[in-house]
């Protein structure tokens, strides 16, 4: 385009605005929708940004001047182009006229741009377009810069579950997993990813998205750690269609205000919220002053013996482990794993030390438990962190062979030989 001499053939009005006007005239020029493409062109070149501005916001502003304005050194300029070229981005990629797909590798520029206002407002005007281009969304995901991804991570319809479990897997930034974790109908699995990535941050919020599906087996295994993590306390109480198991363990480690809105929720049955009301009578009655006269935890011989007797009782099921483990309280939840097993306290007690996420769960199976109680265990006792916890496999059951869990057993029998 030969800017000079076009503009020499434009009416003399206007050749004296786009070259001696005052920055107002140039700027008014700049913006007017019938200004004529030479003129836009040469105003792209103006020493004054805001003139450069109006031109790439532009409507009429031709794609070489665009091109032009792509490496603008003002910030401001890329972001007017960004924000105009960004929701033509679907029809630009899609058309085969040579000056649209001028415009589209001009977006494709800024979209690796050095300022994050100019990718974020690419992001913000594709995140929820369900014909976005898909290469475009994917390196606006990957991006380390959160404003920039956070939108599109959140709402695009263009990444599938296969892009955001890559995405979990390997996060650009600790931001990318809870951007992930707030995204709207988030499916199971990719709870499940999330919760194993043992991010807490990521985790807290994806229990406080109430869209997102949970499934009850990764719930308990939350709330087997949430004794420690009173932020988790709140959107557990809030799970919208919580499992009564659920609501039980939560009862005995919530604070009364949450117990009391928990016990409020109508979608629970009958049965769970008069369970719920006992709980809160009893906290109720119980004298400000007694907490710290609560009994400690029994020493290691007087647990036994009474995880002992409750056997004899037929009283040592799975849910009397899962109830002390909800209180914390280890040395019982040790004896009674080791009663329920048929092994010394120190095996139980041995698997622990050693964060043997294996040892433990074989030991859940000996005992005749599930991976309910498998999974508590390992955080209780183990101390293992959620992204290194063994889970339940796709069908509910233990994740290890029955000859593998024999010989984890051996070993740890062994081991105090």
């Amino acid at each position: 385009m030969q800017t000079a001499a076009a503009v020499a053939e434009i009416g003399p009005d206007i050749q004296r605005i786009a070259r001696n006007g005052s920055a107002q005239e140039r700027i008014a020029l700049a913006r007017r929708p019938a200004t004529a493409p030479e003129i836009l062109y040469f105003l792209a070149g103006d020493h004054d940004s805001e003139v450069r501005t109006a031109v790439a916001a532009n409507q009429a502003t031709p794609p070489q001047a665009d091109c032009r304005l792509k490496q603008d050194g003002a910030d401001a300029v890329r972001v007017a182009l960004a924000g105009k070229l960004a929701p033509a981005a679907p029809q630009l990629a899609a058309s085969g006229d040579k000056l649209r797909r001028m415009a589209f590798e001009t977006l494709s520029a800024l979209v690796r741009d050095t300022a994050v206002e100019v990718r974020a407002t690419i992001a913000e005007a594709l995140k929820d377009v369900p014909d976005a281009p898909r290469d475009m969304i994917l390196e606006l995901a990957r991006d380390v810069a959160l404003p920039v991804a956070e939108p599109v991570l959140r709402f695009s319809p263009m990444l599938t579950e296969a892009d955001l479990q890559a995405l979990v897997a390997a996060p650009p930034t600790a931001g990318t997993l809870q951007a992930i974790a707030r995204r709207p109908q988030l499916a199971e699995s990719l709870s499940d990813a999330l919760v194993a990535a043992g991010n807490t941050q990521a985790i807290t919020a994806l229990l406080a998205n109430s869209s997102a599906r949970i499934r009850e087996a990764t719930l308990d295994q939350l709330i087997a750690q949430a004794s420690e993590r009173q932020e988790w306390h709140a959107p557990l109480v809030r799970r919208p269609a919580l499992p009564p198991r659920a609501a039980a363990q939560l009862a005995l480690i919530v604070a009364d205000t949450l117990l009391r809105e928990m016990m409020a929720r109508t979608d629970l049955s009958a049965a769970t919220r008069e369970s719920l009301a006992g709980a809160v009578q009893k906290r109720l009655a119980a004298p400000a002053a007694a907490a710290p006269q609560t009994p400690a935890e029994p020493a290691a011989e007087d647990a036994m013996a009474e995880a002992r007797a409750m056997a004899a009782r037929g009283t040592l099921t799975e849910q009397a482990l899962l109830d002390a483990a909800a209180q914390g309280e280890v040395r019982r939840v040790t004896a009674l794993l080791a009663a329920a097993a048929g092994v010394g306290y120190a095996v139980v007690e041995r698997a622990a030390s050693l964060r043997s996420a294996k040892g433990l769960v074989s030991l859940c199976w000996k005992a005749g438990f599930g991976m309910q109680a498998g999974t508590v265990t390992q955080g209780l006792l183990g101390r293992i962190s959620p992204a290194k916890l063994l889970v339940a496999s796709p069908a509910g059951g233990f994740p290890l062979a029955p000859e593998e869990m024999r010989w984890q057993i051996d070993v740890l029998v062994k081991m105090g030989k």
